[in-house]
């Protein structure tokens, strides 16, 4: 009985969200990715947990030999009262500190910045692949979105 139990909370755990920031696939080319912890509160957790964020226009700062996440909404919790936090508010990245002075020294170049990939939960934490990135113009896009066209009428014709 206890064992069907434990096996149950595990596959719960395996269906955490994960969700994707397409937007900045499509928007940046993405030069490098690393893996980075998020630094979040219980109500947090749990709204994410419920799958109510918006990382579509977040994006990180380093300030003081520390990284910081801009940008995300994470809504207040429906069920928590004074134990909310504010949506927007800057929440602390998590990686070491040469990971840290590489980015630094990356960003410091002209035209790049890092963006969130992904969000998503690993053994109970929060966790962000983040992506060292370079804007596309305008012709960048049309160029990628020709080359999906292609893709698709080659696989459609390979049936």
């Amino acid at each position: 009985m206890k064992q069907q139990r434990v096996k149950e909370a595990a596959e719960k755990k395996k269906d955490a969200p994960a969700f994707d920031n397409r937007r900045a696939r499509h928007e940046f080319f993405i030069l490098e990715s690393l893996e980075a912890g998020l630094v979040l509160t219980g109500t947090e957790v749990k709204s994410v947990r419920a799958g109510n964020i918006s990382i579509n226009e977040a994006y990180a700062r380093f300030r003081d030999g520390e990284a910081w996440l801009l940008g995300l909404y994470i809504p207040p919790y429906k069920e928590g009262s004074f134990s909310n936090v504010e949506p927007n508010r800057p929440r602390k990245l998590l990686l070491r500190k040469e990971q840290i002075i590489r980015m630094q020294g990356r960003v410091a170049e002209k035209g790049l910045t890092v963006v969130p990939l992904r969000l998503y939960f690993t053994r109970g934490l929060a966790k962000v692949e983040l992506g060292l990135a370079k804007g596309k113009k305008l012709w960048d896009k049309r160029e990628a979105s020709a080359k999906r066209d292609v893709q698709r009428e080659i696989a459609r014709h390979t049936r």
